[in-house]
């Protein structure tokens, strides 16, 4: 088996709770809270949860556009996390990121093809200036945009279409890693299943690793070979796709799953499965587990002791009494 490319242990970020006059901390943000995963070669990592789990948290301290509290990330041996500016400069080449929001992600400001120019701006020595033009048009045409629209701007595309733009500024300097933070949410459905046709033919073509964060569960089942579950800044359920979708064994997914919309209701039987409550504030988890408080199969141990992620059935779950799909229906 090969190395991982990407290797995240024990990752947190906590934001500081400060009142009063001289700003003192009162407490902590938990967004993040001791995540750990494996990112492989040429593979696709979907991150899901509801909003609020932390996944786009995950996403910006990976890249350093925040920074972590603790942990560690290491792009195939180095750690992302001790790099000084410079250095953290250098590795971003090799580690890109395609926005949410296509309609804020780009400059209004200016052209498409100076949006698309900007890396190498960055990275000069990575292409002569004038081959720049060429490589701009190169890329459109890859996304499937009509190469002489370079001298257009973001307002005069569809949000799909900036959405290709984003993607095309995301390879333009050859990364090996592309981290996709909700990259079709903002999207109509139509478009999504476009932009994600477009992403997966993309990562065929030059081998890339995604970190593929959604909340839509179908969007991800399409794309990703692994999928991690999180819940209120925690990873509790990791598997393959096959195995996740198909034998959930953390309650969590299993309550997640049962709520996707199948296309004809009479033809599958689903037992759907209602959570009570909301979801704990991330200032104040609950202890031990921090599903307990909405979970139908919590004890006395899961207030007391957090559950490891471990092996379960089929999968890596974080659950004192995991157990296969067939056995959720008593909830």
């Amino acid at each position: 088996m090969s190395e991982p490319i990407l290797s995240v242990r024990d990752l947190v970020k906590h934001y500081p709770i400060r009142q009063g006059v001289f700003r003192r901390q009162v407490g902590s943000i938990k967004a993040v809270d001791g995540v750990s995963f494996d990112l492989m070669p040429g593979e696709t990592l979907g991150l899901v949860g509801e909003s609020g789990c932390g996944k786009s948290t995950v996403a910006r301290t990976l890249l350093r556009l925040i920074e972590p509290t603790s942990g560690q990330a290491l792009y195939k041996g180095t750690d992302i996390f001790s790099l000084g500016k410079g250095d953290m400069r250098e590795l971003r080449q090799h580690i890109q990121i395609i926005f949410q929001d296509p309609y804020a992600s780009l400059n209004p400001r200016i052209t498409v093809g100076d949006i698309i120019a900007e890396p190498w701006s960055i990275h000069s020595d990575l292409l002569p200036k004038g081959k720049v033009g060429d490589q701009v048009r190169q890329l459109l045409e890859l996304v499937g945009l009509n190469p002489n629209h370079v001298n257009r701007y973001p307002h005069q595309f569809s949000g799909g279409q900036r959405q290709r733009i984003g993607v095309a500024r995301a390879l333009a300097l050859n990364p090996s890693i592309i981290i996709c933070d909700e990259p079709v949410s903002a999207l109509d459905v139509s478009v999504q299943a476009q932009v994600v046709n477009l992403l997966e033919d993309i990562q065929d073509e030059f081998n890339l690793s995604y970190i593929f964060i959604a909340h839509d569960l179908s969007v991800v089942r399409h794309i990703s070979d692994r999928v991690a579950v999180m819940y209120l800044g925690k990873i509790v359920e990791e598997g393959v796709e096959t195995d996740l979708y198909g034998n959930p064994s953390h309650p969590y997914t299993q309550a997640l799953l049962s709520a996707v919309p199948v296309p004809d209701p009479g033809s599958e039987k689903k037992t759907r499965i209602l959570l009570q409550g909301d979801v704990p504030s991330a200032a104040n988890p609950p202890s031990g587990c921090h599903f307990r408080t909405r979970c139908w199969k919590a004890q006395d141990i899961c207030a007391e002791v957090e559950p490891p992620l471990e092996q379960h059935f089929d999968t890596l779950a974080a659950c004192h009494f995991a157990a296969p799909r067939e056995v959720f229906a008593e909830g």
